[in-house]
């Protein structure tokens, strides 16, 4: 985005240099890393950076008014509805796309956002691989509001941990050796030094939760909560009975609780007022539907990935939709080809960590990662035999 570094780091740039950048990156866990790692970071100017944080902060101030946990109690479907929430989400990620608006100029505009954990220790890895094989501007930076790698790492490992032996706190997943982000799941052991452990490998006793480990067991304290249920109901019915063990009174604490999935997430978007979040409704409440469909995107409530995302609407589409009060449609962004490559330029969305700590009143911005595509979405199957597409992160002027 900022043509001279663009200019610069593409003449410096070599397929040669790249592969030494992913041998290193995946010299870590060999073999963990299953998605697409970009070419190249995308570097954001000061002006872009304080648009994307502004509108973080205008959905905090939602998030934190005292009657969001009224009003965002019919996001949690009731069958996933779990015990034991506190009163804050501990973590948020905020999707922007980096878009052209009217006027041809870029600003950010809001696609998603999730009150779940995403590859917060694997970027801090991923940060320092790429700052050593690449030219990286000094006043440029990966991390937010003055952050570091040691200062972010100790904040997340103080979350995450809170007051409890590292033995003590697990970060849950279903079948986590077989997950495309298990590269994250490793590099949190590594930078927060709790184990990783399945669904299937939980021990229950009363309301106590226990793991094994050197054949002997250890009670869980803490769960940092990698689950989402969604991906549980397409489990094999095993793993299905025993999700429901998740949904009674446990002697845990989750970092974040689960409830926090549904409450931020694309339920959110119709209460936001924000130039830089797209005029988003519940597919329910609209009367009369918009004739200009093509303008919009259908987009159901409760899924992951991308699934059932509907780009190219039409009125047969939304004719289909049985249960309209968990579907939402949302005013399609113009992303914008702004990063320059060798052949194609490409489109990049950045998400924008939040981190919220126990006694503190509102959540911090503290990291990033980014994603390129070419395609017409950001995702794998939409960027299929192209390069200078996949994960990255974002470098922010200070």
């Amino acid at each position: 985005m900022i043509a001279t570094i663009r200019k610069q780091f593409n003449q410096d740039f070599s397929v040669e240099k790249y592969d030494q950048y992913l041998d290193d990156l995946k010299s870590k866990h060999p073999g963990a890393i299953e998605f697409r790692v970009a070419e190249t970071p995308v570097f954001i100017d000061k002006k872009f950076t304080e648009k994307m944080i502004a509108a973080c902060e205008s959905i905090v101030d939602v998030i934190t008014q005292s009657d969001f946990m009224q009003n965002s109690d019919k996001a949690i479907p009731a069958d996933v509805h779990v015990p034991g929430e506190e009163k804050h989400p501990h973590f948020i990620a905020f999707d922007f796309g980096i878009c052209s608006n009217e006027s041809g100029e870029l600003e950010p505009q809001l696609i998603e956002m999730q009150g779940f954990p995403t590859l917060f220790a694997y970027q801090i890895w991923h940060e320092e691989i790429t700052r050593k094989h690449f030219h990286i501007p000094e006043n440029f930076s990966s991390y937010l509001n003055g952050f570091t790698p040691e200062s972010y790492t100790q904040l997340l490992k103080e979350i995450i941990v809170g007051k409890c032996k590292p033995e003590e706190v697990i970060l849950l997943e279903i079948l986590p050796h077989q997950q495309k982000t298990k590269i994250d799941f490793y590099c949190t052991t590594d930078y927060v030094g709790i184990p990783v452990v399945c669904l299937t490998e939980l021990i229950q006793d009363g309301k106590k939760l226990f793991y094994k480990k050197d054949n002997q067991l250890i009670q869980i304290k803490r769960i940092y909560n990698r689950i989402i249920f969604d991906d549980l109901q397409q489990q094999s019915t095993a793993i299905q009975e025993k999700g429901k063990l998740l949904l009674e009174e446990l002697d845990v604490e989750w970092i974040t609780h689960p409830n926090w999935f549904y409450r931020i997430s694309k339920f959110t978007l119709p209460f936001i007022n924000n130039p830089y979040v797209p005029k988003t409704h519940f597919l329910d409440q609209l009367n009369p539907i918009p004739t200009d469909l093509e303008n919009y995107v259908l987009k159901p409530l409760f899924s992951f990935a991308g699934q059932g995302v509907v780009i190219d609407v039409t009125q047969s589409d939304i004719d289909q939709v049985a249960d309209k009060h968990n579907w939402i449609l949302q005013k399609k962004v113009n992303y914008a080809a702004v990063i320059q490559t060798p052949d194609e330029p490409a489109k990049a969305e950045i998400r924008v960590f939040y981190f919220w700590k126990d006694g503190d009143k509102r959540p911090i911005a503290t990291n990033n990662l980014a994603r390129l595509s070419k395609g017409k979405m950001i995702g794998v199957r939409y960027n299929k035999d192209k390069e200078w597409v996949g994960g990255s992160l974002a470098y922010f002027e200070k």
